[in-house]
């Protein structure tokens, strides 16, 4: 009987001391950042404003875990695209406002920009006149060699107009370039030396209308030392350069060592009949 009494004792005294432990161990605590001000969406922006705050997540059994680390703040995104109205441009007409217009932030097709205008082609010139050495030829129209030097007239009658500057009373400097002889004798600008400041040289268009120039000087070049930039260069105005070879005739190269230029300025532009 006592055996049983002390047995009984001691079952009573463990069941309590477990009582004693059945608080659980601390679990981990949650970690949160303090809240900063709530920022709205950059203006612009895309999605929903961000408090900067990251909740505790719960386990499934109800003990929190660690919360996962804040995500650094988006970069505002770029605004959108601005409307006319924002631009400034007049809205469509409404009655009550102002000065019969109003500007709305919604709605409103940017205005397409109008096209620039297409300056028209340059009529190409067709013939050449200088009555003081009797010149009256047509023109043909020069590009570059395959060595990027200027072409010249096959025709060594005919004077060839370089087609990739300014046509004859464009801005710019147009140029004509013809041969001063051959074999068989003088060629269409043999007489170019002979030209003095005024004399008149005559262009005709393929619009009909003519542009007048007047010889303002005539200068000789050694090849090596052929002034390009002044003589196609625009240098403001409108002008007419006359090309040529001269100089002393060097029978080894069977080619001159010179190039003779007659510079020349436009007078005035006679339209076509009927225009």
């Amino acid at each position: 009987m006592i055996a049983l009494v002390l047995l009984l004792t001691a079952l009573g005294c463990i069941t309590m001391g477990l009582r004693g432990h059945q608080v659980p161990l601390p679990g981990p605590v949650a970690v949160q950042d303090t809240p900063p001000a709530a920022d709205g969406v950059a203006a612009g922006g895309v999605g929903a404003a961000s408090s900067g705050v990251s909740s505790p997540v719960v386990g499934t059994a109800g003990t929190p875990q660690l919360a996962s680390p804040r995500q650094p703040d988006l970069l505002p995104a770029p605004s959108p695209a601005r409307s006319s109205a924002d631009l400034g441009v007049p809205g469509p007409a409404q009655s009550g406002s102002p000065g019969g217009t109003a500007r709305t932030s919604v709605g409103v097709d940017p205005v397409a920009p109008r096209p620039a205008p297409v300056a028209p082609r340059p009529a190409p010139p067709v013939a050449l006149r200088i009555p003081a050495i009797g010149v009256d030829v047509s023109l043909s129209t020069l590009g570059l060699n395959a060595d990027h030097t200027v072409e010249v007239p096959t025709d060594f009658q005919q004077a060839g107009w370089f087609g990739l500057g300014p046509s004859p009373g464009q801005t710019g400097s147009a140029v004509i370039l013809g041969h001063v002889d051959s074999y068989t004798g003088p060629a269409v600008f043999f007489q170019i030396r002979t030209l003095r400041a005024g004399d008149q040289v005559n262009v005709s268009l393929a619009d009909g209308a003519i542009a007048h120039f007047q010889v303002t000087a005539v200068a000789m070049y050694a090849k090596d030392q052929f002034p390009a930039q002044q003589v196609y260069a625009p240098h403001g105005g409108s002008a007419l350069q006359l090309v040529t070879c001269g100089g002393t005739f060097d029978t080894h190269t069977r080619s001159y060592l010179s190039n003779i230029v007659a510079y020349t300025t436009l007078i005035v532009t006679t339209p076509a009949t009927g225009q």
